[in-house]
């Protein structure tokens, strides 16, 4: 397949990548710098410059396209207190490329989040989809919004998919959650976790949630909610103790009230009980997660390096 893909040279695009040339796809990725151009001709990636605000270009790469991956969100806006702005333009390339593809029976895949979906409880594949479950604004959930319009797309000829990601999906170079722990716990000379540190987590590790976005590509049906999920919960403080080990420094409680001084923007999430499910999308289309988990990984010690 001529496979589109945004966001190709990111975090789990870039594992992506390889991952669909590897299984003899033809990828074009879009590319909005020299060093992203660079990444994906090294990668064996066809390249096309722009950016998820150039409406055209997705359409017309989309219509020339087998199918289409999109992984491109501007996280460097959303986590600068510009959520909903990042939300609005996420929502607007998904609606181009279910343009371009309407009425082709061609494969678009979204990335979207488990975090959030049913506090509390382990959130399946199930949820989120019922009427009324998007919340409208600029929070966070409001991807959920973009997710449910990918999921409508498959009423007008498109085999769309929704790939929902864990909070942490890790591996060697990981530049998110888990490296932002490692870093607060360095600055703050302990490694913290909120109140009993309980609330759980679920992960993957990002070769393991490539290979599900090139299964969600190849097969997922029309309408489908699937989670790359290998961890179903994994308990804050076993993330904190392993970190605290690993730096030497004392593992401690943070108080709920104090979670956002001591870990800044990642306050309103650190404490956050949100374990996800699988097993609807191992079922379905036989994913099976063979990379270490998320405690294993962080054991390696390339995060501290």
């Amino acid at each position: 397949m001529r496979v589109f893909v945004t966001g190709a040279s990111g975090w789990i695009g870039s594992a992506v990548v390889p991952e669909l040339i590897g299984a003899g796809h033809e990828v074009t990725g879009l590319a909005r710098s020299d060093a992203s151009a660079a990444a994906l001709v090294r990668a064996g990636a066809r390249v096309r410059r722009g950016t998820l605000d150039d409406l055209g270009t997705l359409r017309s790469e989309a219509a020339e396209s087998d199918g289409v991956i999109h992984l491109a969100f501007k996280h460097d806006i959303a986590f600068s207190g510009g959520f909903g702005e990042a939300v609005g333009a996420d929502r607007r390339a998904v609606e181009a490329l279910g343009e371009a593809l309407q009425g082709t029976g061609r494969p678009l895949v979204i990335a979207s989040g488990t975090l959030g979906l049913k506090p509390g409880a382990v959130a399946t594949e199930q949820d989120g989809i019922e009427p009324g479950s998007a919340h409208p604004g600029g929070g966070p959930r409001g991807r959920l919004e973009t997710a449910l319009l990918t999921l409508s797309l498959a009423s007008h000829g498109v085999r769309s998919s929704v790939v929902r990601l864990p909070p942490t999906v890790h591996g060697e170079g990981d530049p998110g959650f888990m490296a932002a722990l490692v870093g607060i716990a360095r600055e703050k000379g302990v490694s913290g976790y909120v109140g009993d540190g309980a609330n759980r987590w679920p992960a993957t590790h990002r070769l393991d949630a490539a290979h599900l976005f090139r299964l969600a590509l190849e097969k997922a049906p029309a309408g489908t909610v699937l989670h790359a999920v290998a961890d179903e919960g994994v308990p804050i403080r076993a993330v904190a103790e392993v970190i605290g080990g690993h730096v030497d420094l004392p593992v401690v409680s943070v108080a709920p009230e104090e979670a956002s001084a001591h870990f800044g923007w990642l306050g309103d999430v650190v404490g956050a009980d949100s374990p996800a499910s699988s097993a609807l999308t191992r079922d379905l289309l036989g994913w099976r997660p063979v990379q270490p988990g998320l405690l294993d990984d962080l054991g390696k010690g390339h995060y501290f390096s």
